[in-house]
């Protein structure tokens, strides 16, 4: 089980901006309403329920917005979210794969390829880049949640599978079916998670320079701004001399 290996930019930053946070708010709310849609709606009882409300709490969204996505899935009316994922190319041959959850198919196929061919990408065919990561358990902690060592030594005991710790928090690595597992056993050492969910880990990852770097930050936050896209995994690093460059 690696320590503390430095791992960075797989999950696009969600935005902090507040010009974003309504835009966040609404794919927080999308996935608890979907995930309590699924199972029951006790998030006790609904492990994806308990992620995505855990994740929204994370995000400081008021409690009444949470409780409302989770009563919005028990009406008659409800819109019939899909999960769709798109897997494509990004500036200097990234690997991308786009994860939504629409209620209008081609309405999100459309919007999707425009944004990656706008900005220096085009996307393939199912399984043209997934081969190239492992379906995986993410759980991530803010950095308060305590040191490495500490968070080590909890994940560890946990079963999990690896951890990596930066400054900006900890990214606990499972096994796909260990997942919610070990984010419970996780909650009574380092508390409640800012996020547990599937994840697409890199086998491998691409170095992007600054003009490259540019141009797929463009892509990533068009993407981020469709309100049915929910998550973007890449295997782009991007250096610290490049990011200060872009600012």
């Amino acid at each position: 089980m690696a320590g503390h290996s430095k791992f960075k930019n797989i999950m696009h930053r969600k935005g902090a901006q507040d010009k974003k946070r309504s835009g966040m708010f609404s794919k927080l709310s999308r996935e608890i309403t979907v995930a309590a849609k699924m199972g029951l709606p006790d998030p006790d009882m609904n492990p994806r329920l308990r992620a995505a409300v855990n994740a929204a709490k994370a995000q400081s969204m008021p409690k009444d917005n949470i409780q409302r996505a989770i009563d919005k899935a028990s009406k008659g009316d409800l819109e019939n979210y899909e999960e769709i994922r798109y897997e494509g190319f990004g500036p200097a041959g990234v690997s991308l794969i786009i994860e939504a959850l629409s209620d209008n198919r081609n309405r999100t196929a459309t919007n999707v390829r425009t944004a990656v061919s706008k900005n220096g990408g085009n996307l393939g065919t199912a399984g043209s880049v997934s081969h190239g990561f492992d379906r995986v358990g993410l759980i991530n902690y803010p950095a308060k949640a305590g040191d490495a060592e500490k968070v080590f030594e909890a994940a560890l005991e946990a079963g999990a599978e690896d951890v990596t710790s930066s400054e900006d928090g900890h990214e606990i690595w499972t096994a796909q079916g260990d997942l919610h597992e070990v984010a419970k056993a996780l909650e009574p050492v380092l508390g409640e998670a800012e996020g547990a969910k599937l994840a697409w880990r890199p086998q491998t990852m691409v170095s992007v320079g600054e003009d490259d770097a540019a141009t797929l930050f463009k892509l990533l936050d068009a993407l981020d701004d469709d309100d049915d896209v929910q998550t973007v995994w890449g295997n782009y690093e991007v250096s610290d001399e490049v990011m200060e460059k872009l600012g």
